[in-house]
């Protein structure tokens, strides 16, 4: 494990250095101007060409990618063009927000997901299975950001039991059970499309491991349905939702765009649609570069978990 381990964290450097120059360029070449948000009516064009000079826009491409690059290097992510803070400050303030509401969606879905695929894989074709895949074609088809408003609407607006947008009522921040009112409704939002992906792959990978070999050995050795389900079927079928954990790292960090945009959840999802829509390019790069680290970090966790779920990987290397 641990020549695995070293062998990932050492295509991590030059997989991020790729990212960045990527992305650098993108970001640099999107149509728009951030020196816009500084101009007045009745500023100089002298006084637009030093704003340009202080912001470091006025030098060439890659000596603005060298110097954004070196600034990182010694741990520093910029200063926001609009916003006027250091990125780092503003990204430690959003980031609890958005780790409490992805991480507690995402154990949520997967709670509920894994016996429910279970169950759907093994009632193949009877009710059961039916309900539950109506359930996931609802939930992978209904855009998120409908199902959001719908839930204000009917939870907020008509019965009035839960509150709308924000994280905190004003006069209540102290208290965590305001926070966990607030999150209820963009935590359904988004579990309700994680919990239906997540259960079309566990019922697939049931199906398939139910014609297996070794459960028609556990049926003539006089194993229970039940027992082969949750003690061997399980195991196996736990890969491809490894993979899908792994893949929703980057969403820890980052958080999901538009369910924070319906709900105004002040985390990291909110502060990028800001970003983009302000062109605060420093901001923007230090979203890309924490989603990408997150990411891969999240691939190799998987990749380590893959080994603990199924020994045979580990033979294999």
């Amino acid at each position: 494990m641990n020549n695995v381990l070293v062998r990932r964290l050492a295509q991590l450097v030059p997989m991020l250095f790729f990212i960045s120059l990527v992305s650098f360029l993108l970001v640099k070449l999107a149509p728009g101007d951030p020196v816009q948000a500084y101009i007045t009516p009745r500023m100089n064009p002298e006084d637009i060409e030093r704003i340009r000079q202080s912001l470091g826009l006025d030098k060439p491409l890659f000596m603005q990618y060298l110097l954004w690059l070196k600034n990182v290097l010694h741990g520093d992510l910029g200063y926001s063009l609009i916003y006027h803070r250091p990125v780092l400050t503003m990204i430690a303030e959003r980031i609890p927000a958005t780790l409490g509401l992805m991480g507690a969606s995402l154990i949520m879905a997967m709670i509920l997901a894994i016996p429910l695929g279970l169950l759907a894989g093994a009632y193949k074709h009877r009710w059961l299975d039916h309900f539950l895949n109506m359930f996931a074609y609802i939930g992978i088809s209904v855009p998120i950001f409908w199902f959001g408003i719908l839930l204000i609407t009917v939870f907020s607006v008509q019965l009035n039991w839960l509150p709308s947008m924000g994280m905190r009522t004003i006069g209540a921040e102290d208290s965590w059970l305001d926070v966990v009112r607030h999150a209820i409704l963009p935590c359904i939002a988004l579990s309700f499309y994680n919990l239906s992906t997540y259960v079309r792959y566990i019922r697939s990978n049931t199906i398939t491991q139910l014609s297996a070999d070794y459960v028609q050995t556990q049926l003539a050795y006089g194993a229970t349905r039940r027992s082969i389900l949750f003690r061997h079927v399980l195991k196996n079928v736990l890969l491809p939702v490894i993979t899908l954990f792994g893949i929703s790292f980057g969403e820890l960090v980052v958080g999901a765009y538009v369910t924070e945009s319906v709900f105004s959840w002040p985390g990291m999802g909110l502060l990028g649609i800001q970003s983009i829509t302000s062109l605060d390019y420093p901001l923007i790069m230090a979203m890309i570069m924490l989603s990408s680290t997150m990411i891969i970090v999240g691939n190799l966790v998987a990749d380590l978990l893959y080994r603990v779920a199924d020994p045979r990987i580990k033979a294999l290397r």
